[in-house]
């Protein structure tokens, strides 16, 4: 059953970055339980919006406010928004050399929940997480994607995910730059992590990885504000008929 209550809901989001505006209205709201995917054309606002969502101080909220779980976020730092269970799968993830997977999972996860998890502790949680994503053992030991290839990059993301259980996930063109085969895992991952408990906002350029997560909504975002939303079918529309008309109605 969905929950009633919004898990995230934002109001006439308006945000700049060195000046330049970016979002101009941007109108969501998505509960527990439900999948949501932002698609729209380079430019259009969609990594802008994944940042601003987590407080990157980068971008500045000039009107409109962000509430998560009913709690205004708006001026909220990013730590406070990672403990209050928002969790941003980047488009390009960073390596973090000398830093191995399961520290750097035994840091993070610590600083979500407040307790201390030993290294013994959270190494069998991850290694249950892995087991369940299909994962190699040895990716636990390997320093944060230092090395890895794309594809392992955004696996290590689905990683993160299952271990840090967060209430919102969000998912910044995570199928960029994926093959097939690394596409169908990441999607396996979301698939498997996806229950009551979470919320999904996957945002991406192509409707290839809706072939693999059936979102509960699908938004189409021109210009900096949402201009359309719909079922599957609106995704599949965009794929037939690209973005133009879409770009005409953000006009209006």
């Amino acid at each position: 059953m969905i929950d009633t209550n919004p898990l995230l809901a934002i109001e006439d989001l308006h945000a700049t970055v060195d000046g330049q505006p970016i979002l101009r209205g941007v109108e969501l709201t998505t509960h527990r339980g439900e999948v949501h995917t932002i698609m729209g054309p380079n430019g259009s606002g969609k990594s802008t919006l994944a940042k601003v969502l987590m407080g990157h101080p980068a971008y500045e909220i000039t009107s409109g406010r962000v509430y998560f779980d009913g709690k205004d976020i708006t001026e909220a730092d990013p730590p406070s928004r990672a403990r209050m269970g928002m969790f941003l799968a980047f488009q390009h993830p960073e390596a973090i050399p000398g830093v191995s997977v399961v520290n750097f999972l035994r840091t993070a996860l610590s600083n979500r929940t407040g307790i201390n998890y030993t290294v013994l502790e959270l190494r069998l949680r991850v290694m249950d997480a892995m087991s369940s994503l299909g994962m190699d053992s040895t990716f636990a030991d390997r320093y944060v994607n230092q090395g890895f290839s794309g594809g392992e990059r955004k696996r290590n993301e689905v990683l993160q995910m299952a271990v840090l259980e967060p209430e919102l996930a969000i998912m910044d063109e995570t199928d960029s730059g994926l093959d097939i085969d690394a596409l169908r895992t990441v999607a396996e991952g979301v698939n498997r992590l996806a229950g009551p408990e979470r919320g999904f906002l996957i945002i991406t350029h192509y409707q290839r990885l809706l072939d693999h997560i059936t979102p509960d909504r699908v938004h189409v975002l021109v210009d900096g504000r949402i201009v359309e939303s719909g079922d599957i079918d609106l995704a599949r529309r965009l794929e037939a008929e690209g973005y133009e008309a879409f770009r005409r109605i953000g006009a209006v």
